[in-house]
């Protein structure tokens, strides 16, 4: 038993080792370019056991110690060797942000269908709520630099396992893929090819770029897959909760802000609960619109038997695609823009803070109710009023 464990715990320190990544970096031309004023890699076999001997090696502020990242210390420089791999590494790492799914989803609302578009904002909840909660339980570190490049700075305070890039790729790209087959005309080996493709790309691509282990990659999947297995016969029952149930906008809000303001607080600040707030804000307001616009009678969903043919690319339709991307995105950064500022302001006079206290949105008082609203607002604004907008426009 001991040997099976030893070995096993031999397999997740190599899984985690910032050399390995650091090899795949090199593999795809991306070298780092060291100088003296960085500190030297941590001992190979250390990693794992980091959480055990000191819990908040992870954050990138001064005060803390995370890689590279020391008092005062610049970046380390890098050099890229093949620029087609740089650059497609880069754009798949900035299909797995936040503001790139709450950019894609609207469209997939006004553009194909709201069913898809709800399907979609429900797993992303789950898998980046359970992926967010356990990097800051776990808290286990991000590679080390050296020997690791970093390419992004903005989430090195937060901690790595598991990759909430790879679980989101995962369960967006194969829940669209489970839930448009009944929706729309299409081949699955394509759709299928299209899902992995893009999900090994994002995940990939969290490697490349230095801020994740291929232990917090491979922990990823693994749970995203645990989670669309596990849910998927109970999706049907979902929706149907979701669209009929009159207390469904309730207890949706009620729960998912409820879940923002337990989330686990650490010794120093991290993006997680501000971003985990904003992902649950959004899908609490859509959920809600979704049920107010079945109540209405008026879903925007395809008429006719399913599923329907895809959509044919004409001028006409490409134009009145753009129409619809660029008055909803007007609409919605107006929303969020508006119900930000409010908010901010009726807590910083609530809390009685200074305006001129910026450090005080950090505060989980003051971040959590602004962000729920916001987000709140945001979702419901693209639920229920932009479509009718559309209508009105004649861009739908």
């Amino acid at each position: 038993m001991s040997v099976h464990l030893s070995r096993c715990m031999e397999l997740l320190t190599y899984l985690h080792d910032s050399e390995l990544v650091a090899r795949f970096q090199r593999r795809c031309g991306l070298f780092l370019v060291e100088s003296a004023h960085l500190k030297p890699e941590r001992p190979r076999g250390q990693l794992v056991r980091d959480r055990l001997d000191h819990q908040d090696r992870n954050s990138n502020y001064k005060y803390k110690e995370n890689g590279y990242a020391s008092r005062d210390c610049g970046r380390p420089r890098y050099e890229v060797r093949n620029w087609p791999l740089h650059f497609l590494f880069l754009l798949s790492a900035s299909l797995g942000h936040e503001i790139f799914y709450i950019t894609c989803l609207p469209n997939i609302h006004w553009s194909v269908d709201p069913f898809l578009c709800r399907r979609l904002l429900n797993m992303w909840a789950l898998v980046m709520y359970v992926g967010q909660v356990m990097k800051d339980v776990l808290k286990l570190p991000r590679p080390y630099s050296p020997p690791v490049v970093k390419l992004e700075t903005r989430v090195d305070a937060e901690y790595g396992l598991p990759s909430t890039h790879a679980m989101a790729a995962t369960a967006i790209s194969f829940t669209l893929l489970l839930s448009a087959t009944s929706r729309i005309q299409f081949q699955f080996g394509v759709g299928l090819t299209i899902a992995v493709t893009l999900a090994t790309l994002v995940s990939l691509s969290r490697l490349y770029t230095g801020m994740h282990s291929v232990l917090d990659v491979i922990c990823g999947i693994l749970i995203s897959a645990v989670l669309l297995g596990g849910t998927y016969p109970y999706w049907e029952t979902m929706d149907h909760f979701q669209l009929n149930n009159p207390i469904s906008p309730i207890v949706v809000l009620v729960l998912f802000y409820f879940l923002c303001y337990i989330y686990p607080e650490l010794d120093h600040y991290s993006t997680t609960r501000g971003d985990t707030t904003t992902i649950l804000g959004t899908c609490a307001g859509a959920s809600a619109g979704y049920w107010v616009n079945q109540q209405l009678g008026q879903t925007f969903e395809p008429e006719g038997m399913l599923p329907v043919p895809l959509p044919t690319l004409t001028a006409s339709a490409l134009a009145l695609g753009t129409g619809r991307f660029l008055v909803g995105a007007v609409i919605l950064l107006a929303t969020r823009q508006i119900v930000k500022t409010v908010s901010l302001h009726m807590l910083y006079s609530w809390y009685k803070v200074p305006k001129s206290d910026n450090n005080a949105r950090r505060r989980k008082e003051i971040e959590v109710p602004s962000k729920f609203a916001t987000y709140t607002s945001v979702g419901l604004v693209n639920s229920i009023l932009a479509n009718r907008i559309f209508l009105f426009l004649g861009l739908l």
